[in-house]
Parts: structure tokens; sequence; C-alpha cells
């Protein structure tokens, strides 16, 4: 049995526990973000997981016209994934339909997810045959279908095991042997995701997207001046112990108790929220609203906001 990072970073000493209630005022951590790979026009999406699945060795480069035999794969945060004979994942896209099987990826979204060939598809250990089928594609071409659902490789996935198109725009994922979505079990309170429009950004637990409100205050202690009707639309972030935490900076990282008496958690001081207009994963509806609420970056900085 692995030991998990959760389990791992748990063993934290008194002080550094320390250091998370000092002023927001002294600087007494240095940042410990981390920059999460690039981000590049063209996902028709925003979250990538980058997980391996098993031994992270690099792909050969995977003809246009070949899928070979489909495996599974077992990836740390996602369970079994579906994989083609290379071991890339293979994923299904959310505005597509199984019944009837119909694809909705073409042009630009088709060279940012190719569709997965089935003229020489089968189905290896562990992948039921009779899940497997095919549609016409616009072009004539054959695409292969898992469950009725059609399949794709990202291009961003150049390792075998690389499951880096997971939940992009919560609408791409990838395939469990049943043809479902894979969905990650085991999320921190609190860590990162690569956007591919806003960059790496902060997301709960369930791995929505956390916000930050410019009328808000963070020096010298954190205030809140969200309150009443606009809580209700931006849930603020429970209390999240710093040890359920990856990629969040620490300096800075402390909880205040908001004018209704509950405790709210901040990221570089700054008290942090999620929107109740995101309904899944990848969501950034709240990006920009009002121009005063904006996605958070790991070190508790706004993505986008106009600089005063």
């Amino acid at each position: 049995m692995k030991t998990s990072w959760r389990t791992a970073s748990l063993v934290v000493s008194a002080a550094a526990v320390l250091t998370l209630t000092t002023a927001c005022g002294q600087d007494t951590q240095p940042p410990s973000s981390q920059n999460v790979g690039i981000t590049a026009p063209g996902d028709l999406g925003g979250i990538g997981s980058g997980a391996q699945a098993g031994q992270n060795s690099p792909a050969p480069s995977q003809p246009a016209d070949t899928a070979g035999q489909l495996n599974v794969a077992t990836d740390e945060k996602l369970g079994k994934v579906v994989t083609d004979e290379l071991g890339l994942t293979l994923y299904r896209f959310d505005q597509d339909s199984a019944k009837p099987a119909k694809s909705n990826c073409d042009g630009d979204c088709a060279k940012t997810w190719p569709p997965v060939p089935a003229d020489d598809a089968s189905a290896g250990e562990g992948i039921d045959k009779a899940l497997l089928g095919e549609i016409t594609r616009a072009d004539g071409t054959k695409q292969l279908t898992v469950d009725g659902w059609p399949a794709y490789r990202y291009v961003k996935d150049v390792n075998a095991g690389d499951v880096k198109g997971q939940g992009v725009g919560g609408k791409w994922f990838a395939f469990t042997p049943e043809g479902k979505k894979a969905q990650s079990a085991d999320l921190p309170g609190l860590s990162t995701r690569e956007d591919s429009k806003l960059g790496e950004i902060v997301v709960d637990e369930k791995g929505m997207t956390v916000y930050r409100f410019m009328k808000d205050e963070a020096w010298p202690e954190p205030v809140s001046n969200c309150t009443g009707e606009c809580v209700k639309k931006w849930p603020v972030v429970s209390p999240v112990d710093f040890a359920d935490t990856k990629g969040i900076q620490k300096k800075g990282y402390m909880t205040f108790t908001r004018p209704d008496g509950a405790e709210q958690q901040t990221i570089n001081c700054w008290p942090i929220y999620t929107f109740a207009g995101d309904k899944a994963p990848g969501d950034t509806n709240g990006q920009g609203v009002g121009g005063t609420w904006y996605a958070v970056r790991p070190d508790g900085k706004p993505v986008g906001a106009p600089e005063k």
C-alpha cells in the first residue's frame, strides 16, 4: 500500500503550526508555492491534473491512424483509466452524446483532442469488447467509441500515464473501463490546478475554483466585506489545516473571525471564497464578476485583476 502525500504531510511540528498564526504584516515564512507547467490556448477548457499512472515513461510518437489494443492503467488519483496501446490516456467529452453516439469536437477542437481511430482498436485485459464501437465522423474517418461515447487523446499527454486532460473545462474526463467519467477521489482541502486561460489557480477539496474579493482587506489583519446576501452567492472557504493543502503558499496562511462569528480561511492573509455559479470542477464563472472577483493564485494574488 502506498503512503499518500496527505498522510505524510500530517506529520507537522508544533513550531510550524505556530507560524501560521502570525500577524499578516509579519514576513516569517518564505513562499512555498509551485509553478505548475505552462498554459497554452486551445484547450477548450481549463483543468489538468497531470497525475501519472504507473511508470512515467516517454511514449513513442502515436500514429494518427491507430489505437491498437486498449488497456487499463491505474492512476494514483483517478483509479482505473483506459489507455491505448502506447499507454496514452483516452478521454470523453461531455458535449458529445452516447445515445446516439455523436462527436461535437471538430476543427480546432479535434486538433487539441485528436479522435481515436476505430479501425484497429481491440479490447485488452479489463476492457469489455462489447463496449467498443465506432462512429463515422464528418470527414469520413471512423472514430472509436466506448459505451457509445466518442474517444479522444489529448495533445499535452506526451508520456505514457499522463492524464493532463482530466477535467479540462469541466467537460473532458478520462474513461473508466466501463466508459464512465473518471473522478478524483482524494483531493486535498486546498490545492492547485492548471487552467488553460488563467494559469495555476487554487481549488477546494471538490475541485471548485477559489476566488478573492477586491473590496476585502488583508493588512494589518484580514477583513471580509462580503456579508449578508453576498455570502449566499460567494460562500466562504472554511478553515483548512495547512497539512491538508498542496502547492499553497505558507506565508500568511491563516484564519480569521468574520463579522458573523464564523471562521474563514485566507491565503497570504486574503479571505477566500467559492462561487455559487460554478456548477462543476473546472468552472470559472466567477472570474471577473463585477470587476471585483478573481480566481486566486497559490500566493494569494488575484488572476487578471487590474493593477491599482
